[in-house]
């Protein structure tokens, strides 16, 4: 999954603090780091053992464990406020930045704390109904551990808490006093205007849907503030000003987005995507492939499109994916001649390209918040992503026809073999966890715990990679991507059910249902639709938003759900790859050190063919269900 980050502001004009506070405030900030990194950590270790342990219990022993899912669901919550407030301190909330990276230092510098100062104000706002709502689930016992439920609904307000201290920190360590009051000032005067007008706002009815949902949120985003705290200003501002509702509700509506048991292995594949890369399974694929394909023109340009195909089979993560891959490859295929730029935009475009291959994390949040079965799901996503791969083929093919290939040895039978025998292990992985899950073995959230405990032992005996030291950064990494997508997930849960209550979604399903052409315009209309969200607000909190709204418009219009599902997250990965607001294609460019410039030209070669493979698997819904 692709992200970007928080820049700190430098010393400059104005006056800098005495070293003695600065130290003060660093050694407070890496203490409360490790108070909050330690536990996150650590919960992620428990949320696997448990799950695993609920897989042997009653797949193995047949005795399930019934307290497992209720206490796996408790924890699950507080590794998602602990890991967002990891990734708070980290800088590593989504957001997109490619409006504030075109701007002055200066400008770039204030717009950034106007992000942390956004942030700020949220996490104030709505500190107290999460700790009115922490109060009512106190009245509520768990039915299976019989504990008081404010155990697990603690988890908002002290996350809240933590994610509120460590923006006040960031602010206090800013040295240009000027620009950091001034951030102060722009957020407190938008909040006061928005206030003052709100006897205006609320004759406006649905108009205030405009306002919020599209002018506040896009104004937010655009400007750098994290999509996630975009989200929640969007919907508090709304509630507040324009409703009667309870604050207290969107609370409830965040806690429920965030708790879904299937987002459980969110965490747990990201966890695994790491690992495959840690444990070398990823090097001896891509190695494997290389042997095979490595003297063609073009070669390594195919192994990079298989390699991420097989990856992604895996770790379910794009950033992940990326960065397992194209560390292996890019020297190899630069010393070959390739164009840098070419590289990066090639990962960009088999980025897109692998959206749907399973355990897909989109296919997951599809599956949680309109209730596809995710095993149709997983089936379903293998074909599009070859679909797609062959397009991709088709055009290194045409670009590399005439590459000189005099110079490259080709591997012999035997070294063939020898790659292949090493790989098995690792080309194994991705058909265990999906016939894991098509078997019943375990549930989509279970699996992943089945390809970790795979993966581990993979490390361990047969490649013989397992650096221990890294365990811990990999687990906090773990809890803070994780932390940042379901905070996310959580505050795009409440615009959804802002937009249900006020009648949004029947307006939209009528206008849907009504276009001319049928399922044929729907889907055409969709695809356009969400090549846009996947620009602006990458695939999981589109499909949080729309998914539960447009789902059910398919069904009547006579689409079959997992073709739908299969058409919209192709499409938005081509708008989360595609340049200048893809965050995706400069997560390519981070990871494979290649200025976003240089790649601009070439990877719109890469987007036609992916258009053209999505106009495929658009016109012909078998090649999404004809396995189902």
């Amino acid at each position: 999954m692709a992200h970007a980050e928080f820049t700190e502001i430098a010393i400059s004009e104005v006056v800098i603090e005495t070293p003695r506070r600065w130290s003060w405030l660093d050694r407070l900030e890496a203490l409360l780091g490790l108070l909050v990194e330690i536990p996150a950590a650590l919960l992620v270790l428990a949320e696997i053992a448990i799950l695993f342990a609920g897989v042997v219990a009653r797949y193995g022993l047949h005795r399930p464990l019934i307290w497992s899912d209720e206490l796996a669901s408790i924890l699950f919550l507080w590794l998602a406020m602990l890991g967002a407030a990891v990734a708070f301190r980290r800088g590593e909330h989504m957001r997109m930045t490619a409006m504030v990276a075109r701007a002055s230092p200066g400008l770039r510098a204030y717009l950034d704390l106007v992000a942390t100062v956004a942030a700020l104000a949220f996490l104030v706002m709505i500190a107290w109904p999460c700790w009115e709502y922490a109060y009512e689930e106190s009245y509520i016992t768990t039915p299976a551990l019989q504990i008081s439920n404010i155990c697990r609904a603690a988890a908002l307000p002290v996350g809240i808490g933590l994610m509120a201290l460590f923006a006040l920190i960031r602010l206090a360590r800013t040295a240009t006093l000027r620009t950091m009051l001034l951030a102060v000032v722009t957020v407190g005067a938008i909040l006061a205007l928005f206030w003052l007008a709100q006897p205006v706002l609320k004759p406006l009815g649905n108009v205030n849907l405009v306002i919020f949902f599209v002018g506040v949120v896009g104004f937010c985003v655009f400007a750098g503030v994290p999509i996630a705290f975009a989200f929640g200003l969007a919907i508090f501002g709304y509630l507040a000003l324009t409703t009667r509702t309870p604050l207290m509700v969107l609370v409830g509506r965040m806690d429920e987005g965030m708790s879904h048991l299937i987002l459980l292995s969110v965490p747990l594949f990201v966890f695994l995507g790491l690992l495959i890369e840690m444990t070398g399974m990823a090097r001896a694929m891509v190695a494997f492939l290389a042997s095979l394909l490595g003297h063609v023109r073009g070669g390594l340009h195919y192994v990079l499109v298989g390699a991420m195909y097989l990856v992604s089979g895996i770790s379910g993560a794009k950033a992940a994916d990326m960065a397992a891959v194209a560390p292996v490859l890019f020297p190899e295929m630069k010393a070959r001649g390739a164009k840098p730029g070419d590289l990066v935009a090639l990962l960009a475009a088999t980025g897109a390209q692998t959206e749907t291959i399973p355990p897909s994390l989109v296919l997951i949040t599809i599956g949680s918040v309109t209730g596809v079965s995710i095993a149709a799901l997983f089936t379903g996503g293998l074909l599009p992503g070859v679909v797609l791969a062959v397009t991709l083929c088709a055009l290194v093919w045409w670009r590399y026809r005439n590459e000189d290939m005099s110079g490259v040895r080709r591997a012999t039978g035997a070294e063939i073999g020898k790659a292949f025998v090493v790989s098995v292990p690792a080309l194994a992985l991705p058909f265990v966890i999906r016939a894991a899950v098509v078997e019943g073995i375990a549930t989509a959230t279970e699996v992943s715990t089945i390809g970790i405990v795979y993966g581990v032992l993979a490390g361990l005996l047969v490649y013989r990679r397992f650096d221990w030291r890294r365990l811990m950064p990999m687990l906090i990494e773990t809890a803070a991507l994780s932390g940042a997508i379901l905070l996310i997930i959580g505050t795009a849960t409440g615009m959804a059910w802002g937009l249900t209550q006020s009648g949004f979604s029947r307006a939209l399903a009528a206008a849907m249902t009504g276009l001319p052409g049928g399922p044929a315009t729907f889907i055409a209309v969709s695809i356009v639709a969400f090549t846009i969200l996947g620009s602006v607000l990458e695939g999981i909190p589109a499909i949080v938003l729309f998914g539960p709204l447009l789902f059910p418009i398919a069904r009547t219009v006579g689409v079959h759900e997992v073709h739908y599902a299969m058409v919209i997250i192709l499409a938005m990965g081509i708008g989360l790859f595609a340049p200048p607001f893809g965050v995706g294609y400069y997560a390519a460019c981070a990871i494979g050190r290649v200025d976003p410039a240089e790649g601009i030209r070439p990877i719109w070669g890469y987007l036609l063919a992916l258009l053209i493979g999505l106009i495929i698997v658009a016109i012909f819904p078998w090649i999404s269900i004809g396995f189902l």
